[in-house]
């Protein structure tokens, strides 16, 4: 790319052509006013606050006084700023003026205040006192546009990047602008979208406190905030984040900046699902006579010692995800050199097949795929994943590249999705089970990426004809699991080795009473089957539980051992690009981790675990990942997948997948975050045979005498025999049937056909 030089307060500025000018300033330290502008929106001037003499416009000619967001270098251009040209800053000062003229002076109670750039700008490029004396408009407030958002219309100054970061980034039409002329203010977009699940964005990047959050609104001052940059913990993208927190207490979480994953952006889980982290567990419990009774911790600790030695190594390990490196690291160790078991396995979820332990054992040892990657490719195949849902920056950088590269993008999915829309993706209807063969129809070469989800480990086949396809092709591949713990974890060795027990066998073997169990933030509700789980943790002879918060397994363990919630421990994450991702402590560390709490169990055991500090476990999982070498080999015989049925036989199947804002995530316990409506979609023809209505709500039902009732919508393009519902109690692939609940159509308006 050709390179221009031009001058900036008559500082020499070498930058590539089709540079903005304001970049061009900053990229030497020049500071020019903004609000409309920001690095990762379309230029749209709006706001004129960025305004520049420009007395040489590389031609010889000067020009009147441009917006620096929206001007580009050029070649031998002349660039005077406010520091030195009065031209320009009497028109910072003027525009300045005028969007003070009705902006109240509510400062000392503004959620921005203290944080404001157009507090800092009025001080710094603002006359010294107002010559208005009129009276400022004013509006009811605030205006409530979603749950979570706040709107002072009084405030806004029409910088209009809430509707451009809903147009451009995460393609939601939530808010739009309204009204004309002197009277055009912010409004919700009555023909857009009344979810996002991407609005918290909207509240930080607003320059001047219209746009505010109810989840914070009236809670701190920035300047009563301490900060701590982390890692998100809420799926496996490695978002940075920052969290605020005021006399121990977490206030907000704001999206960090870290160009290489999440750039400034966050989903509304990673942003609001942390109140959860204040309803913790505080005492060891031991169950005495049927009831768990608090506990100290050396009584405890000497009651699972006890129960555990009593088992003589009849134990499973079943870490969850929420688990850093150096924890999970802890727990493989405990398993194999404590307790002397090869049954241990964190896949505590859908789907943890052997076929899926071998394709995990090749694909953790490989060369990662980078969000740059992403962007740089020319075509994307998604394959039983739905980024929206399961990854949320995936489907950030996969947006930003179809909208500015061209990216191709193809979905193998059951129906098209709100995500896949957005993605403007070809969508392939596929049944679940059909995934290989139908990527193996697909055209693909090395300029293709194919990105799997979990969902794919769960049935037969998918895994393996996936690698091949890939492989054939020339393309590149990459796994990306939901949960932020879970690489780490296999990295680390929580697989099952030799003739070691998955999940689901362990469960099995307990519900025989044939094996005790150890839990390391297992919920059950994400398991193949809650209600066999809940049984099996009933018929164990001894369970001993691990966790942060109280829970399904912690109700029914004999033993309860609380260790420190993430805001209170150092460790680390691996994300799906198998990049390793800094976790700190937020609030005062907590001694008692999941490693600690192991390496006191394993002192009564009378054994060492080796890991006697944070540091030593820190450095034993750099070796690790550095050596990729931490997965032990999983014997192919061991737990194959059910096969999928259904789909080829006359029968309907289920299609499914965890929603982002579901309810059922423990980690929204608290959050005044939306959910899209449920709904459940067919094809036409499935629709048809069971003389079902659009928008009438509709019952599917599955095994265990489960159901669940949402209005029906009826896809024309749907994959046949499929039946997809969000959060479905079921795993995808399992037989289902349709039955209308009511014969009078629902007036939600969110079923119908399409």
């Amino acid at each position: 790319m050709t390179d221009v030089t031009l001058h900036i307060d008559n500082v020499a500025v070498t930058v590539p052509k089709g540079t903005k000018v304001i970049r061009a300033a900053e990229s030497v330290g020049i500071d020019i006013p903004r609000f409309c502008d920001h690095p990762l929106l379309d230029p749209v001037a709006a706001c004129r606050q960025c305004m520049v003499d420009v007395p040489d416009a590389g031609n010889g000619r000067g020009m009147k006084p441009q917006p620096a967001c929206a001007l580009d270098a050029m070649d031998n251009m002349v660039i005077k700023t406010a520091v030195t040209s009065d031209v320009a800053r009497n028109a910072q000062e003027g525009m300045l003026e005028f969007l003070l003229i009705n902006h109240p002076l509510d400062c000392p109670m503004c959620d921005k205040g203290g944080e404001c750039p157009l507090q800092n700008q009025a001080v710094s490029s603002g006359r010294g006192e107002s010559r208005y004396g009129g009276i400022k408009r004013t509006y009811p407030k605030p205006t409530r546009l979603t749950d979570i958002l706040l709107l002072d219309r009084e405030r806004c100054v029409l910088c209009q990047r809430c509707t451009r970061f809903g147009e451009q980034i995460s393609g939601d039409q939530l808010l739009s602008l309204v009204e004309r002329g002197a009277a055009s203010q912010i409004g919700t977009n009555p023909e857009g979208d009344q979810v996002s699940y991407f609005s918290g964005n909207l509240a930080q990047i607003c320059p001047v406190g219209a746009i505010t959050s109810a989840d914070y609104r009236f809670q701190s001052r920035p300047f009563d905030l301490v900060s701590t940059t982390t890692t998100c913990d809420n799926c496996a993208a490695g978002c940075s984040l920052r969290v605020d927190q005021r006399h121990g207490d977490v206030r907000r979480r704001l999206a960090a900046t870290n160009m290489d994953v999440n750039e400034e952006w966050n989903c509304d889980r990673g942003r609001f699902g942390f109140r959860s982290e204040s309803d913790v567990l505080t005492s060891p419990l031991v169950r005495v006579d049927g009831e768990l009774q608090p506990a100290s911790w050396p009584q405890a600790l000497s009651a699972a010692a006890t129960g555990l030695k009593i088992l003589n190594c009849q134990v499973g390990v079943i870490p969850g995800g929420r688990l850093t490196m150096e924890n999970a690291l802890a727990y493989a160790r405990f398993a194999r050199e404590v307790l002397g078991t090869a049954s241990i396995d964190a896949r505590a979820r859908r789907g943890a097949s052997a076929e899926e332990a071998d394709f995990l054992q090749r694909q953790v040892r490989g060369v990662g795929v980078t969000y740059a990657d992403l962007e740089a490719a020319r075509q994307v195949v998604l394959v039983a994943l739905e980024p929206e849902d399961e990854c949320p920056m995936i489907f950030l950088r996969l947006r930003k590249a179809v909208r500015k590269a061209g990216l191709s993008v193809t979905t193998l999915a059951p129906v098209a999705s709100t995500g896949s829309a957005k993605l403007k993706a070809t969508v392939v209807p596929t049944a679940p089970g059909d995934e290989a063969s139908a990527l193996a129809n697909l055209k693909m070469d090395a300029n293709t990426i194919v990105l799997v989800g979990e969902r794919a480990g769960g049935l037969p086949g998918i895994l393996t004809g996936v690698e091949a396809a890939v492989q054939a092709a020339g393309a590149r591949l990459a796994w990306v699991p939901r949960r932020a713990g879970e690489l780490g974890a296999l990295v680390a060795g929580c697989l099952p080795s030799g003739k070691g027990l998955a999940v689901d066998e362990m469960l099995a073997q307990a519900a025989q009473g044939k094996l005790g169990l150890v839990l390391g933030g297992v919920d059950l509700d994400d398991l193949a089957d809650p209600v066999a789980a809940r049984q099996a943790l009933v018929q164990a002879p001894f369970v001993v539980s691990l966790e942060a918060r109280p829970s399904a397994a912690t109700e029914l363990a004999d033993v309860v051992l609380p260790v420190a919630p993430l805001v209170q421990q150092a460790g680390t994450f691996m994300d799906w690009t198998l990049t390793t991702r800094p976790v700190e402590p937020v609030l005062k560390p907590q001694p008692m981790t999941d490693r600690r709490v192991l390496a006191e169990l394993a002192r009564r055991l009378g054994a060492d675990l080796g890991l006697p500090s944070f540091a030593a476990a820190h450095a034993a999982a750099e070796q690790l990942v550095a050596a990729r070498g931490g997965l032990a080999r999983v014997p192919g015989s061991h737990h194959k997948p059910a096969a999928a049925s259904g789909a080829h036989d006359g029968a309907l199947v289920l299609a499914t997948w965890r929603t982002l804002l579901t309810p059922a995530s423990r980690c929204l316990d608290g959050a005044d975050v939306t959910a899209r409506p449920a709904t459940v979609v067919v094809g036409s023809k499935a629709a048809a045979q069971a003389r079902l209505t659009a928008g009438t709500p509709i019952v599917v039902r599955g095994p265990g005498g489960a159901a669940l009732t949402a209005p029906l919508v009826v896809d024309l393009f749907a994959a046949a025999g499929v039946v997809w519902a969000p959060d479905a109690p079921w795993a995808p692939g399992t037989p289902v049937t349709l039955e209308p609940a009511s014969t009078t159509p629902t007036s939600d308006g969110q079923g119908g056909e399409r």
